[in-house]
């Protein structure tokens, strides 16, 4: 009954020799990637003015919204960031829900379009992706 213990324990040896063998390099990318200096990541300044939405038109409306992008720190003019909607509806219930759009630096105008009987009741900016910093 000792020889599986024994042959397990040799199988255990033999294993933790691969595992050392692929640890080691392992260990060294990890440390030179450290050593590495890291870019800097940046974000714009976004938000929102003036927000409303249109008169009814072919049972559907525009939800809009003045953007300010404020992105100097930025080596890039334009990205993408997201915002979350609260729409309310009649005889259904409140739904969040996430868009996605593209900010532009400076001044621009953001839509969305919804029915005849939907508004939007509340939004917030809720991810902004990162831009490379201007050097």
């Amino acid at each position: 009954m000792a020889a599986p213990a024994f042959r397990g324990s040799r199988r255990a040896s033999r294993n933790a020799k691969y595992l050392n063998r692929g640890l080691a390099p392992s260990v060294l990318l990890l440390l030179a990637t450290q050593a590495a200096p890291a870019a800097q990541i940046c974000k714009p300044a976004l938000s929102l003015r003036d927000a409303g939405t249109s008169e009814t038109r072919n049972l559907e409306k525009t939800w809009a919204a003045v953007l300010l992008a404020e992105a100097s720190r930025c080596s890039t003019t334009s990205g993408r960031f997201e915002i979350q909607f609260t729409r309310s509806k009649e005889g259904a219930p409140d739904l969040r829900f996430v868009e996605q759009f593209t900010w532009v630096s400076g001044r621009s105008e953001i839509a969305l379009d919804i029915w005849w009987d939907e508004w939007i009741e509340d939004f917030q900016i809720t991810r902004i992706t990162s831009c490379p910093c201007r050097e």
